[in-house]
């Protein structure tokens, strides 16, 4: 079921609705992170101020425009780490477009779907970054004190997280949140293991980008397999 599912949303990859998905994804990220470099550039300006004193040096009128510029390629290196979570969170808006794509395709018949509300899915979206954001964060002593094993450790855990996240979004457009979080539970191994094998190319790059798509192309796969069984 699992190599099924993430086989089958491979094959799926060309579709005009999957690549739209990923344009805007990609695209509203990029413009994201450019804006918050070019907003830090700015307040690090505005925080310093025209003039400052220096000791031994007096006063200088320099200073605001050097840490403005040093600012930047700190925000680029903070950019490349967020880039793969933002991308995700935001890319996770338009995912139900993703879900009703695998279905037209490999589930006719089905009828419509409940679509999930702009509010609730920013909601989702933001509290997904942030637990991703957050986990990774606090699994980074791990990754420091078991540093062979960091691979499997962030694979596990992203693995986990991702498929939580994706399934419940293809699984509440049929069966709402709470059921969906009932077949969560019932099913974690499966979500987990194929979770994992969407966590592998986070590490690689360009290649990355793409998980947000499959993941929800995969697990709506696996969300049909568990409730037909």
């Amino acid at each position: 079921m699992i190599f099924g599912a993430v086989s089958r949303a491979i094959a799926q990859l060309p579709d005009p609705r999957f690549r739209g998905v990923l344009i805007r994804g990609v695209g509203i990220t990029l413009a994201t992170l450019i804006a918050a470099v070019f907003v830090v550039f700015q307040m690090v300006g505005w925080l310093i101020g025209d003039d400052a004193s220096l000791p031994l040096i007096g006063t200088v009128s320099w200073l605001d425009d050097a840490a403005s510029w040093a600012s930047v390629p700190v925000m680029l290196v903070l950019s490349a780490f967020l880039m793969i979570p933002v991308a995700s969170a935001i890319t996770s808006l338009f995912l139900e477009e993703v879900a009703q794509a695998v279905e037209d395709r490999h589930y006719p018949g089905l009828g419509s779907a409940t679509p999930v509300s702009f509010a609730d899915g920013l909601r989702d979206s933001l509290g997904f970054l942030g637990t991703l954001v957050v986990a990774n964060l606090l699994a980074f002593v791990l990754y420091l004190l078991f540093a062979p094993l960091a691979p499997f450790i962030f694979w596990a855990l992203n693995g986990f997280l991702l498929g939580r996240e994706y399934f419940t979004l293809a699984a509440m457009r049929r069966v709402g949140r709470v059921e969906a979080r009932k077949l969560r539970r019932r099913h974690i191994g499966a979500i987990w293991a194929t979770g994992v094998i969407m966590a592998v190319p986070l590490t690689i790059p360009i290649v990355n980008l793409l998980v947000p798509v499959l993941g929800a192309a995969a697990f709506t796969h696996v969300f049909h397999r568990v409730t037909t069984r």
